[in-house]
């Protein structure tokens, strides 16, 4: 799609590209941004001037309305470059309209998708260089609104700007997860913001997963408000497993509703999975790992990809998991998904995004 007149994008190069400083066979996650970004603001109601410019430092208020009252939301996605150079980005779509979704349940406006995805594209085309070849890697990128009025009161700002930047990176994950169950601390609540991706949800969780880290746990494994019994989410990932032959997911507007998460779904049941997503509880869980039921258990994120986890510890006690060589669902997903997502075999779903 043409971008309109109203949302023309002015381009701005660097003179100084970074690029020759990266070590491309050495990336660390999120660490090396590049060299250039999208910038969009809006005010008056409208949507103003969309432009790429250099990378850079911004200069805000020290009365910024989303400092103090958290406005902020953001989205994770991930572009890949093909064996002849064509660079693609994995299912955009999905992350605007989720995207919007956060924006509306924080009392934000919506980003049109001339804006997000036509301009995304663009922003690529600019720094189509910083995508990565090497197998395993990808070019990260963050989407992120935040409230930009200048002025102390609780209200939604009248202001906002939004902004995407790109990373080239690795794996965020280089092993196995182990996962503590959450039996204490609280991530989100019925009627309350879990299911956006805000800057806030993510703040609640530093603390807790830090107790964790020093127990030895890689993540937390969250669980409901009210009773702790039912598993959401882990800190940066959905959770997907395999009891029987029936592939679940936790399912509620108190977890993001991920997008790689939904493409596993939907691959599991073209596959001919039987496929539910609904409420699993703790016990369900530890009771079919007991039992020898749970052939498969993994974290799924556009950051994470597919994770295995091996081990999950819950009230002082390890639940150990089978061993990965052992798993056939998520290796044939994650398979499937690196030859879909580096262009090596076809796209049947059309959920690759060609720049």
């Amino acid at each position: 799609m043409d971008i309109p007149n109203k949302y023309s994008i002015a381009i701005e190069k660097t003179n100084n590209s970074r690029l020759n400083q990266v070590d491309f066979d050495n990336l660390k996650f999120g660490q090396i941004m590049s060299d250039h970004m999208l910038v969009a603001e809006y005010d008056d109601g409208d949507w103003q001037q969309v432009s790429i410019i250099p990378y850079q430092d911004l200069v805000i208020s020290p009365a910024l309305s989303s400092i103090h009252y958290g406005q902020s939301i953001f989205e994770g996605v991930k572009a890949y470059k093909f064996k002849d150079g064509t660079v693609s980005i994995f299912r955009p779509d999905q992350n605007w309209e989720r995207f919007n979704r956060s924006a509306a349940r924080l009392q934000m406006p919506e980003v049109p998708r001339e804006i997000f995805l036509d301009g995304l594209k663009k922003l690529l085309q600019v720094d189509s260089s910083w995508v990565p070849d090497r197998p395993g890697t990808s070019l990260y990128i963050r989407p992120f609104m935040f409230a930009t009025e200048s002025a102390l009161g609780v209200h939604p700002s009248k202001s906002y700007k939004f902004i995407i930047i790109t990373s080239p990176v690795g794996a965020y994950y280089s092993k196995p997860l182990k996962l503590k169950v959450e039996t204490h601390y609280t991530r989100a609540a019925e009627g309350g913001v879990g299911f956006s991706k805000n800057a806030g949800n993510y703040a609640l969780s530093l603390y807790p997963t830090q107790l964790a880290n020093n127990e030895g746990f890689d993540q937390l494994m969250w669980t409901d408000a009210k009773e702790h019994r039912y598993i959401e989410e882990a800190g940066t990932a959905n959770l997907i497993f395999q009891i029987g032959n029936k592939i679940i997911t936790p399912h509620g507007n108190t977890i993001l509703h991920g997008i790689t998460r939904k493409t596993i779904m939907e691959l599991a049941e073209s596959w001919g999975y039987e496929t539910e997503q609904r409420k699993v509880s703790v016990q369900e869980l530890l009771n079919g790992i007991k039992e020898g039921v749970v052939l498969d258990a993994f974290a799924a994120g556009t950051a994470a990809t597919v994770t295995p986890i091996s081990t999950i510890g819950y009230n002082g006690e390890l639940f150990e998991l089978p061993e990965v060589e052992t798993r056939e669902f998520s290796k044939r997903v994650l398979d499937y998904l690196n030859q879909l997502r580096y262009g090596e075999s076809e796209d049947p779903f059309g959920w690759n995004f060609i720049v």
